[in-house]
């Protein structure tokens, strides 16, 4: 089959992915085998490839927003059958029995595997998943359609929750790419008061056409105090920038895997009366099924640009660059 790998971590301008012929994938005795229809690009990915996150594997095929046809079932599958149409996002496996896993905390298993990172992912024709990590998609959307919704959406909704944003409340999103725009729509469907602080003229106008009440420069104070903010931008330099801009007892989540250094804080400034910052470290199932059960209810916007899987090395200088609004989805065409 056709796939990408990262023959050695880099500035994604100097090319480190690499098109290669590799074998298609065998099932374990409980993963499903995939042909892969629709792939999104996330910005994990581009950290994966520039070795922000350190290899976990050689040569990885990045790739988990994954949507594809069931073409194989290993050994001991029940529940799924070839031709079946299922997602495949980030976390790929846990253990089921530490403290984490047993108190419904998978996502801070210590032993949890992720897509793209510890196994071939979907900038490929095929891959595989464990089946009870691959989920069952709402109906309504194109594959390209769903595809951010497997980690920009699901990510997203996680976020928000960690965000603890109160009914009717008003929430601060730094940075409006894949993730934020379906997060934005999220939280307005829910009753928020959505302000977006973002560089660029272009994203400013994309927020406000999804509804947004108002979107300015990054670093520019909100029209008023928030009561949550969700930092999307991987940028430290934009802590204390929201913490300032919340209201007293706010919440800040901070929704990226990979973050530049932040800098001092001021505690009288940026953290008094009682200000929290949360990270948000990948997502459980339970949240993936939830903004899936969401995204049915509610029909979603997303916004993307298309490119063809040989485009991957592009899309992801793009991707970089901010060269376009919403997200973007690799495409297998036969």
């Amino acid at each position: 089959m056709d796939a990408w790998a990262v023959r050695g971590p880099g500035p994604i301008e100097s090319s480190p992915l690499i098109f290669e012929r590799k074998p298609v994938p065998h099932p374990e005795p409980h993963d499903l085998l995939v042909r892969v229809h629709a792939c999104g690009v996330c910005r994990t990915d581009l950290h994966v490839s520039e070795g922000d996150l350190a290899p976990h594997r050689s040569r990885v095929t990045p790739g988990h927003e994954i949507v594809g046809t069931v073409v194989g079932l290993g050994s001991r599958v029940t529940g799924h059958s070839v031709g079946d149409k299922v997602g495949v996002a980030w976390l790929r496996e846990t253990c089921g029995v530490c403290r984490y896993c047993m108190r419904g905390d998978e996502n801070l298993c210590p032993r949890s595997k992720f897509t793209g990172w510890d196994s071939d992912g979907g900038y490929a024709e095929y891959t595989t998943v464990p089946a009870r990590f691959a989920y069952r998609l709402p109906a309504g959307y194109s594959d390209t359609e769903l595809a951010p919704l497997l980690c920009a959406g699901i990510i997203g909704y996680r976020a928000l929750s960690r965000a603890a944003l109160p009914a009717g409340g008003r929430l601060g999103i730094y940075g409006f790419g894949g993730s934020a725009h379906l997060t934005a729509q999220v939280a307005i469907c829910q009753g928020a008061t959505v302000h977006v602080m973002t560089r660029g003229a272009r994203a400013q106008q994309f927020a406000l056409d999804l509804g947004t009440s108002s979107a300015t420069g990054a670093y520019d104070a909100p029209p008023e105090a928030l009561d949550s903010a969700i930092l999307f931008a991987p940028v430290g330099e934009l802590v204390p920038v929201a913490l300032r801009a919340l209201d007293r007892g706010g919440v800040l989540a901070i929704a990226g895997i990979h973050l530049s250094d932040v800098p001092r804080l001021n505690y009288e400034h940026e953290m008094f009366y009682e200000k929290e910052i949360r990270s948000v470290t990948a997502n459980t199932r339970a949240d993936g099924e939830a903004f899936l059960r969401f995204a049915a209810d509610h029909h979603l916007q997303v916004t993307m640009r298309r490119y063809r899987l040989e485009q991957a090395q592009t899309v992801l200088q793009d991707l970089k660059a901010g060269r376009f609004d919403g997200a973007a989805v690799l495409t297998n065409c036969d």
